[in-house]
């Protein structure tokens, strides 16, 4: 799994460098946000502009993240997010849990509104 994580103050920018995300990575994908989603933080900010596919593993992963960070309100916002992929959310009933952005900027702006 290809990946960068960047911190501007107490949001964490977490961008996925792979096409797929799905079982061959969602165990790594999981430790990783497991180390990243800590109450510390202001939010997650997940980029998802060189995704192209997702599978339930994949989902579970950001599953996971919204638990650990829930319980602290703590937003995970979803930026890049190619239109099939937030279908797949939005058929699944899981867009609610996310804040969805076009673009990491526009995601950025938000978390500090």
């Amino acid at each position: 799994m290809n990946f960068s994580i960047e911190y501007l103050d107490q949001i964490v920018i977490f961008k996925l460098k792979c096409a797929n995300v799905d079982s061959d990575i969602s165990a790594r994908l999981k430790a990783e946000l497991l180390i990243l989603c800590q109450p510390d933080i202001q939010a997650l900010v997940m980029d998802f502009s060189g995704v192209e596919y997702i599978d339930s593993s994949g989902l579970g992963a950001l599953l996971l993240a919204h638990r650990q960070l829930r319980d602290h309100s703590i937003p995970i916002f979803l930026c890049g997010v190619q239109e099939s992929i937030f279908h797949l959310f939005d058929m699944l009933n899981l867009q609610d849990l996310f804040e969805f952005y076009p673009t990491l900027e526009e995601a950025i702006e938000a978390v500090n509104k």
